[in-house]
């Protein structure tokens, strides 16, 4: 075995996408890998380069990673052609990515199949681009694609598949279980055979989560040897799914003792990175998700909740707050105060921690969460609440009052069209201003008639731009009564910061301007500041 460090190589840019009913914008894969960076992973898979427009308005124009380094997936040369003469090998060569993820046969029966080529040619085709990719990037990794049904057909070949790209040159070999089907004992065995002819710190596992292994045999594997783990958020992919790495990453830290790019303090964002992804693909979290669900470390009332009063590792297995959860106790919920903590000195809010506000300010987070005002995946929201909770937030200006009228119907030449306008009554400098707005739907409408008012007393808000805008119903069981909750991101032109906030209300257009309200004053205090 070679070390504890475990290097986590996340794919949820691609391997997620292919999920059933997830389509992922540009913005999405942004906004995802921005979170996936701060929260300490090594490897961020950004997508295939050529393959779609997303995946190519991504890479022209991908996030400033701090920790990561940025993958572009692409296959090996195509049977017939050299590297230089295959226009999809060289489109993976032209991104920013300095980092190239090559996916090959391991499998002889594919190799014979699927490619209709010998198994010589394939060897041939894994290190030639291998070689051809290190020329322009600083590393490559070889995905062996079935490399577990190749092993157990002809373990020798699937091997000399994974010799070929360590030969040339590249620094991980990633052994692939792709349809999900190999049990964790055949991985140990497998890994541990494969170890003996190249070194564990060079090899990968990627796993399908088929037979709801993935998890388990991701862990076996790093017993077995492995050094890389690869996964994605909330265990999205194809089928049913990768391995998630919600759960690998505080298996690996917390229970085998592993060292990752994810820290102490990483790790307690681990249920806002769960979230805030479920939050993007608009759906609700899933609360018995372990060390992250809502459900987690919840005791209902009797004998489990009198014995975690007295000694909480009765029933829990690790301390809730190392993820970021919290405890939920029907007799006693005091937990969560470091979270509350740990999120008000993030945003810069100084406060006392034995101030008694910070446990009313807790009772009203959850409280509003209980009403669906979540704030995961909605930072700036929850700093503005908790700034106002605290009085920290100027008011800048005062919606006196507004409205949104929306119009379908035809216009002379028989088309039909839709026109929504809004008009807004607003307070600034101790003067009322009216103003109305036309839009492409009522949201943009509203904010046109906002900011007729507001540019002109703040000229910076020219910088702010709103890229992405999500609508999710909560309690949908009161049909055209239940709870709207809007979620909108938004970005600084001028730096490229980007924030998320979020309203809710049963009426659509309220709760999209409790969200654009929010959006708007946190930029003007942003501004303020600086």
């Amino acid at each position: 075995m070679s070390g504890n460090r475990v290097y986590l190589y996340d794919s949820t840019l691609r391997d997620g996408a292919q999920t059933q009913g997830v389509d992922f914008t540009a913005a999405d894969k942004v906004a995802i890998a921005s979170e996936l960076d701060r929260l300490g992973i090594d490897y961020i898979e950004g997508g295939w380069p050529g393959a779609n427009a997303t995946d190519d308005q991504f890479f022209a124009a991908p996030p400033t990673l701090r920790h990561a380094r940025l993958a572009a997936f692409g296959m090996t040369r195509r049977i017939g052609r050299s590297a230089d003469n295959d226009p999809g090998f060289q489109a993976l060569l032209t991104t920013q990515a300095r980092v190239v993820t090559l996916v090959g046969k391991a499998w002889a029966h594919q190799v014979k199949v699927a490619l209709s080529a010998d198994t010589g040619e394939n060897l041939k085709m894994v290190g030639d681009s291998v070689k051809a990719a290190l020329k322009r990037v600083d590393e490559v990794l070889f995905d062996a694609e079935h490399f577990f049904d190749g092993f157990k057909e002809d373990p020798d070949y699937a091997v000399a598949c994974l010799e070929e790209a360590y030969q040339a040159g590249a620094r991980w070999m990633v052994l692939c279980d792709t349809n999900g089907g190999t049990l964790p004992h055949e991985i140990g065995e497998i890994v541990t055979a494969v170890t003996q002819r190249i070194p564990g710190d060079h090899l990968g596992i990627h796993c399908h989560n088929d037979t709801e292994n993935a998890v388990a045999n991701s862990l076996t594997a790093v017993l077995a040897g492995v050094r890389q783990v690869q996964g994605t958020l909330n265990g999205l992919g194809e089928r049913c799914g990768n391995a998630n790495l919600v759960s690998l990453i505080p298996t690996l830290l917390l229970k085998m003792g592993m060292e990752t790019g994810v820290t102490e303090a990483g790790l307690r964002h681990l249920k806002t990175s769960s979230h805030m992804l479920d939050e993007r693909l608009n759906r609700a979290p899933n609360r018995h998700a372990p060390y992250v669900g809502g459900s987690a470390f919840a005791h209902k009332g009797g004998l489990h909740a009198s014995a975690v009063a007295k000694d909480p590792a009765c029933y829990e297995h690790v301390d809730p707050e190392t993820v970021g959860n919290m405890r939920r106790v029907v007799i006693s919920d005091q937990s969560g105060r470091s979270n509350i903590l740990a999120r008000l000195a993030e945003a810069g809010i100084a406060v006392d921690p034995d101030d008694p506000r910070i446990n009313t300010l807790l009772a009203e987070v959850k409280d509003k969460e209980a009403d669906g005002l979540t704030f995961d995946g909605a930072d700036a929201s929850f700093e503005l609440f908790a700034r106002r909770y605290l009085g920290g937030v100027p008011e800048f200006f005062q919606v006196h009052s507004f409205r949104v009228i929306d119009e379908r119907r035809y216009n002379a030449k028989g088309e039909l069209i839709h026109v929504s306008e809004a008009t807004a009554r607003i307070l600034v400098n101790d003067v009322y201003s009216m103003e109305a707005g036309e839009g492409h739907g009522p949201v943009n409408a509203l904010d046109a008639a906002l900011r007729k008012v507001l540019v002109p007393a703040f000229p910076e808000l020219m910088r702010l731009a709103l890229v992405d805008y999500k609508v999710r119903i909560m309690a949908p069981e009161r049909g055209t009564a239940a709870v709207t909750r809007v979620m909108i991101e938004s970005t600084n032109t001028a730096t490229g910061a980007r924030w998320t906030t979020v309203g809710i209300s049963e009426d659509i257009i309220d709760a999209s301007f409790n969200a654009l309200h929010d959006s708007i004053v946190y930029f003007l205090m942003g501004a303020a500041a600086h």
